[in-house]
C-alpha cells in the first residue's frame, strides 16, 4: 500500500491551494483519511481527517479556511486550502487507516509529503 500526495506549491498569503492523494495497492478497505502537517523546527500536526462515514474533524488553526473531503471510489483524499496564511507553511502529509485483508487489523500508512509555502 502506498499514498501518493500532490498539490503542494508556493502561494502568496491570502491564496488557496489544493492537495490531494490516493491510496494505491491492493486492500480491503480504507477506514479514516487525514492530513498532518509540519512546519519547520515543530513537530507535526493533524490537519484535517474526515472518517469513512465523512465525519471530519479540524484543527482549530484551519477550521473555516480548510475543507477535507473524499472519494471512495477512487481511494482519494482532498484538501482545500482557502486564505492561506504564511503559518500554513510545511510540509503536508497525508495518511490512512487502512486495512488491508478481512483477517487482520487496520493500520496507518502515510505518504511522502509535499511542501506548502505560504508567502507574506
Amino acid at each position: 500500500v502506498q499514498l501518493q500526495a500532490s498539490g503542494g506549491g508556493l502561494v502568496q498569503a491570502g491564496g488557496s491551494l489544493n492537495l490531494s492523494c490516493t491510496a494505491l495497492g491492493s486492500f480491503f478497505r480504507i477506514r479514516s483519511m487525514g492530513w498532518y502537517r509540519q512546519a519547520p523546527g515543530k513537530e507535526r500536526e493533524l490537519v484535517a481527517i474526515i472518517s469513512s462515514g465523512d465525519n471530519k474533524n479540524y484543527a482549530d488553526s484551519v477550521k473555516g479556511r480548510f475543507t477535507i473531503s473524499r472519494d471512495n471510489a477512487k481511494n482519494m483524499v482532498y484538501l482545500e486550502m482557502n486564505s492561506l496564511k504564511p503559518e500554513d507553511t510545511g510540509v503536508y502529509y497525508c495518511a490512512a487507516r487502512i486495512q488491508r485483508t478481512l483477517y487482520v487489523d487496520s493500520r496507518d500508512y502515510w505518504g511522502q509529503g509535499t511542501l506548502v509555502t505560504v508567502s507574506s
